[in-house]
C-alpha cells in the first residue's frame, strides 16, 4: 500500500470543512444579497466592483457601479476617457485615489494585455491598486478559479464558526482556500460573504439565523468567552473635521469646476485654515488626481 493515511486529527478537519462547505452552500439562497455585479461574469465588471467595494459597503456601491460600467463598459474606454473623467464618475464613492488607480489599471490592460483583465495571480497583482484580495476575487467571481476570497467579513466567521480562534491573514486565507468546494468556487465565496454580513456580523450576531451556528467553535465554548475575530472590527478615525471629509469636499468642487487657489479653503470647508488645505491640494497633485492651471487647481 502507497502512500501515507491521514492521522486522526487531519480527518476530524477535513470532515469538519466538508460540514462547512454544505452549509453554507445550502444556506447560499436564503442568505442571498441581491447586488447588480453578481448578475454578471464580465472580468472588467468584477473588477470594477472589487475596487469600489474596497473600504465601501455594498448598498453604497449599487448606483455609482451601474452608472460606471454603463460609462466605461470596458478596459478600453475607462483608459481612452482620462484620468480626469474617470474622477468624476467616481462621484458619491470617497477615496479617489482608487478611481484613479482604476484608470491606470485600465491603460496597462490596454497597453500589456490586448485590453483584457487577466486570469493570472501575478498578473493581477501587478495592476495599479490591485492587492491579494482583489486580485482573488477576480478569479473566483469572473474565472471560477477554486480559491478562497478572504475579506473582514470572512475572517470573521472563519475564525469564529470554523477555528475559534484568531487567525492570521495567511491562516485564514489557506483556511479559505480549503474550504472552496470544486465546481462552486462563486457560490461559496458569495454565500460567506453573505453570512459574514448578515449573520455573523460584528457586534451583533445573529447566532440563531446562522448556519453554521450548530457546529460553531465560539458559540460552543462558554457564555462570555473572548471573540475570536475582536481583531477584524474597523477602527476607522473620525470623519467629520479629518483631511478625508476636506479632501472629498475640495475633490467634490473640482468635479463641477477648477478652484481658483485662494478659494481652496473654502472648497475644502476650513475657511481659517488655508495652509491645511493647500497641503491636500498638494496631495491631490502628487497623487496625480489634480493638476495646476495657473493659479486654479483643475482635476488632472
Amino acid at each position: 500500500m502507497s502512500g501515507t493515511a491521514p492521522d486522526g486529527r487531519e480527518l476530524e478537519l477535513e470532515l469538519e470543512l466538508e460540514r462547512v462547505r454544505g452549509a453554507v452552500l445550502r444556506a447560499a439562497p436564503d442568505l442571498w444579497r441581491d447586488l447588480p455585479w453578481r448578475e454578471t461574469r464580465d472580468p472588467w465588471f468584477v473588477l470594477v466592483s472589487e475596487v469600489m467595494l474596497q473600504q465601501t459597503q455594498a448598498p453604497r456601491v449599487v448606483e455609482p457601479f451601474r452608472r460606471f460600467v454603463a460609462r466605461f463598459p470596458t478596459p478600453a474606454a475607462c483608459a481612452d476617457a482620462g484620468a480626469a473623467e474617470v474622477v468624476r464618475a467616481w462621484a458619491g464613492l470617497g477615496y479617489n485615489r482608487r478611481a484613479l488607480n482604476l484608470h491606470r489599471t485600465a491603460v496597462v490592460l490596454v497597453e500589456r494585455h490586448l485590453g483584457r483583465v487577466p486570469d493570472d495571480l501575478d498578473a493581477l497583482l501587478d495592476l495599479p491598486g490591485i492587492g491579494p484580495y482583489t486580485a482573488r476575487a477576480v478569479l473566483a467571481f469572473a474565472y471560477g478559479h477554486a480559491t478562497g476570497v478572504v475579506d473582514t467579513n470572512v475572517a470573521r466567521v472563519l475564525a469564529r464558526a470554523v477555528a475559534g480562534r484568531p487567525l492570521g491573514k495567511v491562516e485564514a486565507q489557506r483556511l479559505a482556500d480549503r474550504l472552496v468546494p470544486t465546481g462552486h468556487p462563486w457560490q461559496f465565496n458569495q454565500a460567506m460573504f453573505d453570512l459574514g454580513a448578515r449573520c455573523c456580523t460584528a457586534r451583533a450576531p445573529r447566532c440563531e439565523a446562522c448556519p453554521l451556528a450548530a457546529g460553531c467553535k465560539w458559540a460552543g465554548d462558554p457564555v462570555g468567552s473572548a471573540d475570536p475575530a475582536a481583531a477584524y472590527r474597523r477602527r476607522q478615525a473620525a470623519f467629520a473635521g479629518s483631511d478625508r471629509q476636506g479632501r472629498g469636499r475640495l475633490v467634490a468642487a473640482l468635479r463641477r469646476a477648477p478652484v481658483a487657489e485662494r478659494a481652496l479653503a473654502d472648497a475644502a470647508g476650513w475657511p481659517d485654515d488655508e495652509p491645511r488645505a493647500l497641503r491636500i491640494a498638494g496631495a491631490l497633485v502628487d497623487e496625480g488626481i489634480a493638476c495646476w492651471q495657473e493659479r486654479f487647481l483643475a482635476l488632472a
